[in-house]
Formats: structure tokens, C-alpha cells, sequence
């Protein structure tokens, strides 16, 4: 009896860790905001807390307060102890970032590819740079990698059933990853993990029915928040925004589908009619905000007009409250502030007292490693303790 008792207290006493913890990474909080939000007593979140510290998962600053009437609360945050490896490979790239609790990146690197990486090549490119920085990372403790795929991944282990940009099928990604850093790996679609992390930490705080759209080398896809909860579909792959068909006839997308958003909506187009071999988010939006010629201010246009059909199609259907764009559909929107809600709100259900919230991505180009990062660290709430 006393073995059964001892054995459900220690699975309470994990559970309630783990709340700590992953309220602390959301954002720091004082004592006080944690005992009001877990609803457990003020002793109870101390000795949580205390144990956190101990084993280099939190820290607490300086009492918060200073001025108000009581005895100050000790801000908590997570610690730079834990930190994540996250990997991005896309058409032409292999980014590799080292995060840290808090959806902080640490340190990153992008290595180009003249052509798609094959699964070894992006591998050893992955864990070769992973390797370098975390060698930087003084102090820090390896909790696992994340890896960020173009494609259909099945979440359970990390399988990549189709990416069709890279010519990967049935990759056994985090597999690899994981035995060649000898760390817990875990996979999923990219954009599932944009979502989650704006969702989180960026332009979706604070709503429970997001729609995020990505745009990278690879193409267009995207992923669904609905009523709080990540939208996975049936076989894992919902969201796959990029295929929703916007024109009678056009080009072929990726999977050989024509008029998709995807085939029409292109960072190819856009770094041709710029003259660029590449670009990442962030050197892409300065580009097409600084070139004011013809040829890129009409390509602009186009793809944003096309965009607003899809995003009119899927406010109609899935009624969000947020849609949020990244990576380079961020960088279009920029370039004609107001187009894109003037274009949409001309197809979407007319709702003058519920106007369409179209917001850019507020984590910019670390917004998908951020969202790898979230695998390794999932599982870290999961049960704080070593086993």
C-alpha cells in the first residue's frame, strides 16, 4: 500500500513539474502568477520550483515587484542549461540551429545546396554544424533535435512518408539524426511546426483558432489551430494549404497538380524577377521593399491577388480568428502593405464587425527552428525528471 502511495505521489509530483516547466518556458512568471494559474498552494509551487533550479531547468531572478504593496514574487525563467537542435532542410539548404528554452535561438547556420540534399547529405551536414555549435554552447546540456521537413512526416517516428520538393520518400529522418547525435530526434512537417511555434511565441499568442501559411524553397504549406489544439488530420498532413486549387489550368505544383496556390505563388518567380540565385526570408523582403521597377512590382501584385483567393477560401472554411504568413509570403506582404486584406476582404463573407486578422510572422527566419526545437523540448515537459 505504502509502495502504491509512494508511486502515485512521485506521478503527481512529475505531472506538476512538468506544468511549471512548461508554463516557465511560455513565459517567465513570478511565483505567485504560477500558484494562480496551476492552482496549486504557494508551498507546493516553491518546492516545484526549488527542485527546477536544482536540476538547471529554471532560474530565479531578482524579486519582481519592487513598489507594490507585499512581499515581492521571484520571477522564474527557464534556464540556458537545456538546448535543442533544430534542423531545417529545404530545397536549396540545411539550416541548423542550437535553442534554448523560451523558443530562444542561440546560434544558427545555413548551408547552401546547388540541387535538393539527399537524406545522408543532409544528415551529415546537419550534424557536422550541430556539432560545431554546440561546441560553443558552454554550460549547455544536449536535450535532443528537432528536425523541420518540406513533406508529410508521420509525428510518431519522425518518418518522412513523402517530400516531394526534396525526392525524399519513406526517410527514416529522425532516426538518423538521433543516432548520429546520440539524443532523442523527432520530426514533423515544417509548417506544423511554424504554426505551433507562432502560436506560442509569436504573431498567434493569445487565440485558439489560428491558420499559419508558410512559404519557403520548397513550396507553400501550412498548419491549423483549432479551439487550442495543433490540427493534425487523419494521417498527419492537414494544412497542406499549398494544393488548394485557385485557377482553372496554369502550372503543375510539385505533385503535378495545375492552378494550385503553390504553383502560382513561387519564391522562384520572385528571385528571378529580382535577378537573385538565392535568398533567405529576411534578405528577400529587403529586396523586393528596396526594387521599385516594373517587372518585380508586377509580380508582386500577381502573387499577392493570387494569394488572396486562397486565403479568402480558407477563412470561409475554417473560420480563424488569426491567419498568420511566414517566410517569404511574410516578405511579399511587406512589399504592398494593405493589398492583401483589401484583396481578401473583397472574397471572404462580408463581416464588417469581424474584420479578417491577417498578420505577419513575428519570429521572422527563426521561425521554424524554433518550432523543431519544440519536439525534443515536448518531450523534456513531458517528464522533467531523468528516469
Amino acid at each position: 500500500m505504502f509502495g502504491e502511495q509512494g508511486g502515485r505521489n512521485d506521478l503527481v509530483r512529475r505531472h506538476n513539474l512538468a506544468l511549471v516547466l512548461r508554463r516557465v518556458h511560455v513565459a517567465p512568471a513570478t511565483r505567485s502568477e504560477l500558484t494562480r494559474v496551476s492552482g496549486l498552494n504557494r508551498s507546493t509551487i516553491g518546492a516545484l520550483v526549488a527542485e527546477l533550479v536544482d536540476r538547471g531547468l529554471v532560474v530565479e531572478d531578482e524579486a519582481a515587484g519592487a513598489g507594490q504593496v507585499g512581499r515581492p514574487s521571484p520571477l522564474v525563467r527557464p534556464s540556458d542549461v537545456p538546448i535543442a537542435v533544430a534542423v531545417n532542410p529545404e530545397l536549396d539548404a540545411v539550416t541548423v540551429a542550437t535553442v534554448r528554452l523560451g523558443g530562444r535561438v542561440l546560434a544558427k547556420e545555413r548551408v547552401p545546396f546547388d540541387a535538393p540534399p539527399t537524406p545522408d547529405e543532409a544528415v551529415a551536414v546537419a550534424v557536422d554544424t550541430a556539432r560545431r555549435l554546440l561546441a560553443r554552447s558552454n554550460g549547455a546540456r544536449l536535450v535532443g533535435a528537432g528536425i523541420a521537413v518540406p513533406g508529410v512526416v508521420r509525428r510518431v517516428d519522425g518518418l518522412v512518408r513523402l517530400a516531394p520538393h526534396l525526392g525524399w520518400r519513406d526517410v527514416p529522418i529522425a532516426a538518423m539524426v538521433g543516432e548520429a547525435l546520440g539524443v532523442f530526434a523527432g520530426a514533423a512537417n515544417d509548417a506544423g511546426l511554424g504554426a505551433q511555434a507562432e502560436w506560442v511565441f509569436g504573431a498567434g499568442r493569445g487565440v485558439e483558432d489560428l491558420v499559419y501559411v508558410h512559404g519557403g524553397a520548397s513550396g507553400v504549406g501550412g498548419g491549423i489551430v483549432s479551439g487550442g489544439a495543433l490540427v493534425g488530420g487523419a494521417t498527419g498532413h492537414a494544412g497542406e494549404l499549398g494544393h488548394i486549387g485557385i485557377r482553372r489550368g496554369g502550372r503543375a505544383d510539385t505533385i503535378g497538380v495545375r492552378g494550385t496556390l503553390e504553383s502560382e505563388v513561387r519564391r522562384s518567380a520572385l528571385l528571378e524577377v529580382l535577378g537573385l540565385d538565392r535568398a533567405d526570408p529576411d534578405e528577400l523582403e529587403a529586396a523586393l521593399t528596396a526594387d521599385r521597377s516594373s517587372p518585380v512590382r508586377a509580380e508582386v501584385r500577381r502573387q499577392i491577388d493570387a494569394l488572396a483567393v486562397a486565403l479568402a477560401s480558407v477563412i470561409n472554411l475554417l473560420n480563424p480568428s488569426r491567419i498568420v504568413l511566414g517566410g517569404f509570403l511574410s516578405a511579399l506582404t511587406a512589399a504592398t502593405p494593405g493589398r492583401l486584406a483589401d484583396m481578401v476582404a473583397t472574397r471572404a463573407l462580408p463581416l464588417p464587425d469581424e474584420p479578417v486578422d491577417i498578420r505577419r510572422a513575428a519570429l521572422g527566419s527563426d521561425l521554424l527552428l524554433i518550432g523543431a526545437a519544440e519536439l525534443p523540448f515536448t518531450r523534456l515537459f513531458a517528464d522533467p525528471l531523468p528516469a
